[in-house]
């Protein structure tokens, strides 16, 4: 489908529970871009830093929607998913809290990944 594609994919989910229809959106497309063999980089920011706890992607539901944990295990597999250091502060998320395979970095890491050769950049 992507075949030869060098560009990398950097995803970033600004909703969770609050806005459901949009951060399924985020995650939906990150997954089916790292599927299809694309470097993805998937930011968990405001209300989507909540996912980044064990558990919470599981609680998720929106009717005709892939299960979030789903999506959230094929990112992980392939791909880098990051918690804003911010948002994870206000949230009293930590380095020790987050699943498996999840960092936790600033705007200096996210600038940096956007603006790098080939990269792509999505906001949800």
């Amino acid at each position: 489908m992507l075949g030869g594609m060098a560009r990398t994919l950097v995803v970033k989910a600004t909703a969770g529970a609050d806005s459901p229809e949009r951060c399924a959106q985020a995650f939906t497309v990150a997954a089916t871009a790292a599927a299809a063999g694309v470097p993805v980089s998937l930011w968990l920011t405001g209300e989507s830093a909540w996912f980044a706890l064990p558990g919470h992607a599981q609680n998720f539901e929106l009717p005709h929607s892939a299960p979030l944990a789903e999506l959230l295990h094929v990112i992980l597999s392939t791909g880098t998913v990051t918690a804003c250091t911010q948002c994870a502060a206000r949230r009293d998320i930590g380095t020790g809290d987050v699943i498996p395979g999840v960092r936790i970095a600033g705007a200096a890491v996210f600038v940096e990944e956007t603006m790098a050769e080939g990269a792509q950049a999505l906001v949800y």
